[in-house]
């Protein structure tokens, strides 16, 4: 689709909601893209698998970043980057989202001059707690071009001082990426007969976040409750290495015997888990937008979200506790006429074409750096 360069375009990612939600725009870019994988996610079962799943052509790695705190992880990618770009500099940075990896690219980028692209710009939790926070903020004040995902991005960009002309609203690549990414109903179906479920009869859940993981108190107030929901219908758990860690090292290792346990899964199986759960319990900011796209129900467990626009419709906001329970069994309840009202309702995410839209911003930003290059 693109007329730029061979590897004109780096690809800054680290983590494996960058690669869904890029996999899209990478292949759209074809020879144009240059990725770079800082490894803050990556080990051979979870990020490597990803990559063979999406199609995603081989990067270019860093070295010594994933495992280590958010500090060091900036700093190391942010030397690391900053070589790369001195031996090969790109006509275009994209970052995507709020991770470490994203502000050391958006951070690297301005470094060198070079411009920058932030896709899903505008996100705001207005929680100071969440580390995410911060990167996405200041990735959106170095940004020369803001993809806001919906018109509530772009008002919380304009709401900053963000000028008007920097910001365009070109939906969200996740619709793509689920569109593109859902395996056929006979594979879907495969997967449940694997794991023993039934299509409507089970809940699945996720749990990674540090809000949740790393406070016991916490963790133990929701593997109660995924425990009391699994005397009711299977609840399958996809687990985290690092939260299993956090499991066992709370002695909470008891509270998974009732559950479905799985290893960690890939992004496709995991859709097509989600596409047939009655409900989806779960901490991660992209199983929000997902559901809003397979017209299903999830009881996000968090103190604050940034994507509002979920809400009421397809997720309910809920902390840790009884409060849990009660909304999944609320939501369980509205039963097949309530999955088919959110099948039936738009993603507020947009219409699967902001990967296109934003391909479209890369070549009219790199036409006008080098027509003012020229100039100069």
């Amino acid at each position: 689709m693109s007329a730029l360069p061979p590897r004109s375009i780096a690809v800054v990612l680290g983590t494996r909601p960058e690669l869904v939600k890029l996999t899209e725009l990478i292949r759209l870019l074809g020879p144009a893209a240059h990725v770079v994988h800082t490894g803050q996610h990556y080990d051979e079962e979870l990020s490597g698998r990803f990559l063979t799943d999406l199609g995603i052509p081989e990067p270019t790695y860093l070295t010594g970043i994933g495992g280590r705190p958010r500090a060091l992880q900036i700093s190391a990618a942010l030397a690391q980057l900053d070589a790369v770009f001195a031996a090969e500099p790109p006509r275009a940075v994209v970052v995507q989202g709020d991770t470490n990896a994203a502000l050391s690219g958006a951070l690297a980028a301005n470094a060198r001059a070079i411009p920058l692209v932030h896709v899903e710009a505008g996100l705001r939790s207005h929680d100071r707690n969440m580390p995410e926070e911060h990167n996405r903020v200041l990735i959106d004040r170095l940004a020369d071009v803001l993809c806001a995902a919906t018109p509530e991005n772009r008002d919380n960009l304009l709401a900053e001082g963000i000028p008007a002309g920097r910001i365009e609203v070109t939906g969200n690549t996740v619709v793509e990426a689920v569109r593109g990414q859902l395996p056929t109903s006979a594979q879907r179906f495969a997967e449940l007969e694997r794991l023993g479920v039934t299509s409507d009869a089970y809940v699945l859940a996720t749990v990674h976040r540090p809000e949740n993981t790393d406070d016991p108190v916490a963790l133990r107030a929701v593997l109660t409750e995924l425990a009391s929901l699994a005397a009711e219908l299977p609840v399958v758990l996809p687990l985290h290495p690092r939260t299993r860690g956090r499991i066992e090292a709370a002695g909470l290792a008891g509270l998974l015997d009732p559950l479905l346990v799985t290893p960690p899964l890939g992004y496709r199986t995991f859709l097509a888990l989600a596409q047939h759960a009655a409900l989806l319990v779960s901490d991660s900011g992209g199983v929000q937008e997902e559901v809003t796209v397979l017209g299903r129900p999830v009881v996000v467990v968090r103190n604050s979200t940034e994507r509002p626009e979920a809400m009421p419709d397809f997720a309910e906001l809920v902390v840790p506790g009884r409060e849990l329970g009660e909304a999944a069994r609320r939501r369980l309840a509205s039963g097949e006429a309530g999955r088919a009202r959110l099948a039936s309702l738009p993603s507020p995410f947009g219409d699967g074409l902001a990967s296109r839209r934003v391909v479209a911003l890369l070549v009219g930003l790199v036409a006008a750096s080098e027509a003012c290059a020229a100039v100069a």
